[in-house]
């Protein structure tokens, strides 16, 4: 009977054995399957055709969040649609050498702007291809102010004759919730160093303080001025035609009873007045036509950039630079892409330190500040790398603002684009506290600690003096740590760096003039100038983006976002209702957002607001 029993044990085991590898093998099949499935096909480009280049949403330096999750939020209607600026101009600047692109064409109406230090990097991209004798021709509905920037830069700007070209100049206004915050009884306490640092205003004021609107008012001019220039020159315009333009904008709609595309033509904004239709028949005769749709034979960048970037899809061998993005707000610990994290950060730094085929590290900086404890543990990485014997250029894009700046202030040179928004050298600690507006729903707070500071943080009650005065003296102590820093940094005396610190923002040409950056120009210029201290040829040196790796389940996740976002989108109507609220609430949601995401240990932060309207 035992023997029995054993051999019947014996052959379940080997049934059960049989039956796992069989699960194990139909799981891999079934994997294997959804990949090959999932896997984008590498595009055929077209042995004639035009580039087209339509960014989706913003220009930005890196993607934020989760691929997956990106998709679906984009699917809801509450995601926010981003496009690489590095994949834009690489695809351009592949295609200038490529005798299959005949032309560019710049179709912009989703590109919803992102700075001009990111618009003029496309732009500078444009004018490269148009050197080689490629026309570019700009094809739209409607061009808005940083749509227009881009396509001046075109041989061919093509308007239907519905549209108009909106330029408004630049605008910074901000949400104030003081009235807010006094019906519903909250107690913010505020405490800065640097009369010019103005974040916490919005909770303490119902207006803009005379010493915001001045430092505004500067860097805006300098924004608008840099932005007329640019356009006139790639029109051939009178230097105050664009200013004229938005200034007379009512009296000549007026006259042209209304058609203002008829005044983007007379002001010489535009080529010519063309329907989309029209536009693409004629470029039906530079590039062919499409035998499927019978449109004009065109690729998308993004199809483009696959096939470009699969016939170079070996691995990148020899000395290179290193690039590591440092995009949006700067917190503590992990963070995914699209803010910087210390702890991400400091991996993606201390990779580049420790591989030696890395000779030089670029670091490009798009971010508003955050965290003060979190830009000292990434500045100390950058010192790190430059104690290992590796050149550290940090190159600003569109904003290196505040706890953008400190992280910055230790490379061996600091890059600019003329547009940067930089500076914002100040702290602020923000903490509200709710003990009125509890009261005004019957509850209350009462105990007893065993010091005078025991619960002195607490939300729950009223900040005690010597809590404030600590605050106080923290964010002054961090005021004065900041400003040493970037004396040393700079070699210059800290009076003279407080002078012009003080939480004031400056364009990047007024900085470099101060002697807050070191020179003007494209985040190219900045590559060059790591292999120029890293000893590497200019003609020839190799650029890796040091990123975190990918796993097989971000690689399926980024495969099955498209498909995600097609069924979730039809599956789920979006509730327009709620979106426009959502909408109308959006000030002080972005508030409540931006404070719960702040964590800093010591409640002190190094961030600027200045964004243009």
């Amino acid at each position: 009977m035992k023997t029995l029993a054993a051999i019947f044990g014996f052959l379940w085991r080997v049934l059960d054995g049989m039956r796992k590898v069989m699960h194990f093998i139909v799981l891999l099949v079934i994997f294997l399957v959804l990949l090959a499935v999932l896997s984008p096909r590498i595009p055929i480009v077209p042995q004639s055709a035009a580039l087209v280049i339509a960014p989706q949403g913003a220009l930005v330096e890196q993607l934020s969040g989760d691929p997956f999750e990106r998709a679906l939020a984009e699917a809801y209607g509450t995601g926010r649609a981003e496009t690489l600026v590095r994949d834009v101009v690489d695809a351009i600047e592949a295609a200038k050498k490529d005798h299959r692109i005949k032309a560019l064409v710049l179709d912009l109406g989703s590109m919803q702007g992102g700075g001009i230090a990111k618009l003029e990097e496309v732009a500078a991209a444009v004018r490269d291809f148009r050197a080689t004798g490629k026309r570019v021709i700009a094809i739209g509905e409607g061009y808005d102010q940083a749509q227009y920037y881009v396509a001046s830069n075109a041989d061919d700007i093509f308007l239907d004759p519905q549209g108009l070209v909106l330029i408004e100049g630049f605008g910074y206004f901000r949400t104030f919730l003081k009235g807010a915050i006094d019906k519903l009884a909250v107690d913010v306490n505020i405490f800065r160093a640097g009369k010019f640092k103005s974040y916490t205003d919005q909770f303490s004021r119902s207006d803009m303080a005379e010493s915001e609107r001045e430092e505004s008012l500067a860097w805006l001019n300098s924004l608008w001025t840099q932005y007329q220039a640019s356009v006139t020159q790639s029109r051939g315009l009178e230097a105050n035609a664009i200013d004229a333009y938005v200034r007379e904008m009512a009296s000549a709609a007026r006259a042209a009873n209304g058609d203002l595309a008829a005044v983007a033509m007379e002001r010489r904004l535009v080529t010519e007045l063309k329907s989309r239709h029209e536009a693409e028949e004629y470029l039906k005769t530079l590039v062919g036509e499409d035998k499927d749709d019978h449109g004009y034979q065109g690729i998308a960048h993004w199809d483009y950039l696959s096939a470009v970037r699969a016939a170079h899809a070996l691995r990148i061998e020899g000395d290179r630079i290193g690039v590591v993005v440092a995009s949006g707000e700067i917190l503590d610990g992990e963070q995914p892409p699209g803010t910087i994290g210390s702890d991400s950060a400091v991996r993606l730094l201390r990779q580049a330190r420790y591989d030696d085929s890395i000779k030089a590290v670029v670091l490009r900086i798009d971010s508003p500040g955050g965290s003060m404890l979190a830009s000292e543990v990434i500045r100390r990485e950058i010192d790190a790398l430059r104690d290992a014997g590796k050149p550290v250029i940090a190159s600003m894009s569109s904003m290196a603002a505040s706890g953008g700046y400190y992280i910055a202030m230790d490379a061996d040179e600091i890059w600019a684009h003329p547009a940067t928004l930089t500076g914002s050298i100040g702290v602020f600690a923000v903490i509200p506290t709710f003990q009125r507006t509890l009261e005004k729903i019957g509850v209350s707070t009462d105990g007893v600690g065993t010091t005078p500071l025991a619960g002195a943080l607490s939300v729950e009650r009223t900040l005690k003096d010597e809590a404030k005065e600590i605050l106080q003296l923290s964010v002054e102590h961090a005021y004065g740590t900041f400003i040493g820093h970037v004396a040393a940094a700079r070699e210059k005396p800290i009076e003279e760096i407080d002078g012009i610190a003080q939480g004031r923002v400056w364009a990047g040409n007024d900085a470099e003039r101060i002697g807050l950056v070191d020179k003007l120009g494209s985040y190219r210029d900045a590559l060059n100038a790591a292999a120029e201290r890293a000893g590497l040829d200019k003609d020839s040196y190799k650029v890796e983006y040091i990123e975190p790796p990918l796993g097989w389940r971000q690689a399926l996740a980024m495969q099955t976002q498209a498909l995600a976002a097609r069924i979730t989108s039809s599956l789920v109507p979006k509730n327009e209702l709620l979106l426009s609220a959502r909408k109308m609430l959006s000030p002080i949601e972005m508030e409540l957002a931006r404070l719960a995401r702040f964590s800093d240990p010591t409640q002190v932060y190094y961030y600027c607001p200045c964004s243009v309207n």
